[in-house]
């Protein structure tokens, strides 16, 4: 954790290119934007997408319920807003704040000194805070652009039928009964965020990007799984009896923008309810010297009843990344569930 810096000179341009048309209907696949002439192309003539890039931002995955069929911010309420969210002292884990209707609320939980003093911990602010502080990154409301709505479509049927048969095959066992009960993430096996599909985390957001004409790395600092290398040369994809976190992706260039598609998922993960067949595609446009536009679309018959998709900005940033190293989970796990016993303990003795 440690402030990021990024060139002064492109503070100004990331504002006005995280700006987004005001538009009154969205195509399911929007074209890729055009790349400008800054934008730094390989020996091939590929562009460059290799580097430092983050995708901080309060924008929230799904659209604020309060507010309704309002795809965009106004430039007004967007200059409001990023007043707000970027004051000195805001803190930069406070995501959910943005799906709060009252300004002066949100200004409140924004504001770490509002907190009771029997809260022990770090002031966010200080040890998150980032060189160009977190922001919205369009005026979009929501990362999700298709359905129009904003919202992740339901769960089907079947997806349904999925989580009620992992909720019986655990039967009564609490969540702290045994450790393969215990979260992916606080065992420090998977984040669901590293992708594919790539999201914002919460800190650490660095993405570095590796390339060659024949593969392309991508490498997510907060991240427990290893760089995700990406071969371009066609080859076929892995054996459908071979299953992992990150899935397997294929990419191919179709134009400018890098189209990468992933598959042969396993059911452990269980990104936004979604399993084995979960299928996604990711393109990646350079459109300028510091910007990279990223969507994404993701398909799953057994998860839900209609694709969709999302858009998140990647804004130039520097380097270093560092270590994520998280053991905490694995290597205390016996001490977490001492913990849980001990409770369990006191409350049988006190009754």
């Amino acid at each position: 954790m440690r402030h990021r810096r990024l060139a002064a000179s492109l503070i100004a341009v990331a504002l006005v290119g995280w700006l987004t048309p005001v538009a009154s209907a969205q195509a399911p696949r929007p074209e890729a934007p055009v790349p400008d002439q800054t934008v730094p192309r390989t020996a091939d003539g590929r562009p460059d997408l290799s580097g430092f890039w983050t995708t901080q931002t309060f924008t929230p995955m799904e659209r604020p319920e309060y507010l309704g069929d309002k795809a965009f911010y106004t430039e007004e309420e967007w200059t409001q807003l990023q007043a707000q969210l970027t004051v000195d002292g805001a803190d930069p884990l406070a995501r959910s704040v943005i799906e709060i209707a009252d300004a002066a609320e949100r200004e409140r939980v924004l504001d770490q000194t509002h907190r009771d003093e029997s809260y022990v911990h770090y002031d966010n602010a200080i040890w998150l805070a980032t060189q160009v502080p977190k922001g919205l990154s369009t005026r979009r409301t929501s990362l999700v652009t298709d359905p129009p709505n904003g919202r992740i479509p339901p769960r089907n049927d079947a997806a349904r039928a999925r989580a009620a048969a992992r909720r019986a095959e655990r039967g009564d066992r609490g969540t702290f009964d045994g450790h393969e009960l215990r979260p992916l993430s606080e065992r420090c096996i998977a984040y669901a965020y590293n992708g594919p599909p790539l999201q914002p985390p919460s800190y650490n957001d660095i993405h570095q990007f590796f390339q060659t004409p024949d593969h392309v790395v991508i490498f997510t600092e907060q991240n427990n799984n290893t760089p995700r290398i990406i071969p371009l040369d066609g080859r076929p994809v892995i054996d459908e009896k071979i299953r992992m976190y990150p899935g397997d992706s294929r990419g191919r260039w179709e134009g400018d923008t890098l189209v990468v598609e992933s598959s042969h998922f396993n059911d452990r993960l269980a990104w936004q309810g979604s399993g084995r067949d979960l299928t996604v595609v990711e393109r990646f446009t350079r459109v300028s010297a510091d910007r990279i536009h990223y969507t994404f679309t993701v398909e799953d018959p057994d998860t839900w009843d209609r694709s969709w998709a999302a858009e998140i900005p990647m804004m130039a940033t520097e380097g270093p990344m560092y270590e994520y190293a998280c053991h905490e989970g694995n290597h205390d796990i016996r001490h977490i569930l001492e913990v849980y016993r001990n409770i369990e303990r006191q409350e049988t003795e006190g009754q």
